[in-house]
Formats: structure tokens, sequence, C-alpha cells
């Protein structure tokens, strides 16, 4: 019984090594790849797009009505990324809604002048303004962009 027990924990043991072994290496090439591609875009934490509850369809409406207004959305790729952030961040303080910082990141501040514009529209819907992009922030964004913007491109 004691030779069974024994060869069971060495077995338990040899494969909990070699998984140890495999899970660090994987870690490490993951931090590797993600240091690789911050060195090559020069950005760190802003890579995602945050399309906010937008299809791809309704974020190109939303660039290009954005673009015709005569701000840079950059790309129309239905991907609302840094640059076209910043468009709607340059927008929303032109209507008084944003007061802080150009810089396309989606922090509270861009969501609350998202949701003051929402308010600020005729079509009733009343969002708190608490910064957080909640699923009512993110359906009124869908349903304004396709009311209003659709298939601009």
């Amino acid at each position: 019984m004691r030779a069974l027990t024994k060869a069971l924990v060495s077995v338990t043991t040899a494969v909990g090594i070699a998984a140890g072994g495999l899970a660090t290496g994987g870690t490490a090439m993951a931090a590797r790849g993600l240091a690789q591609q911050q060195a090559v875009t020069g950005e760190i934490g802003t890579l995602a797009v945050v399309n906010l509850g937008l299809s791809t369809a309704q974020a190109k409406d939303w660039q290009c009505w954005l673009r015709a207004l005569g701000y840079a959305p950059g790309v129309i790729d239905g991907q609302l990324g840094t640059n076209s952030w910043k468009a709607a961040q340059t927008f929303w303080t032109s209507l008084g809604f944003y007061n802080d910082s150009i810089d396309g990141i989606v922090g509270p501040n861009t969501v609350k002048a998202l949701q003051q514009y929402l308010n600020s529209r005729d079509r009733g819907y009343d969002l708190a303004l608490t910064g957080i992009a909640g699923e009512r922030t993110k359906d009124a964004f869908a349903d304004y962009v396709t009311y209003k913007f659709s298939h601009l491109c």
C-alpha cells in the first residue's frame, strides 16, 4: 500500500511540475507578445476598441457623422478606437458636455458626456449621469445612432 501511495505522489508531483512549467512558459510568452505590441504602437492602456453597444455598422455610421461634422474619427472601420473617441470628446466639448482632456480614452467623463448628449436629444432617454456605461446607456446609444444616422456611409 505504501509503495502505491509513493508512486501516486511521485506521478502527481511530476504532472504538477510539468503543468507549472507549461503555465509559466505560456504566461511569459503572452507577456512578451503584449510588450512587443505596446512597443510597436506606442500606446499602453488605449489599445482596446470600445463600441459601447454599437454594432460595426452602427459604429461606422457614428464615425461618418462625426466626420461630416468636421471632426476626425480616423479610418471609418466600425471600430471605435482612440481617434473616434477623440473626435467625440471634441464634439461634446463644443456642446459643453465634456471638460476633460481630449485623450480618446473611454472613461467616466466620456461616458457622462455621452449620457448628457443622449439626454439632450428628443428621444426620452432620461439617463442618470453616472459615467458608467451600463445597459441603458449602451441601448440608448445604439437606438439613437440607428434612429438618426442609419446608413450614412
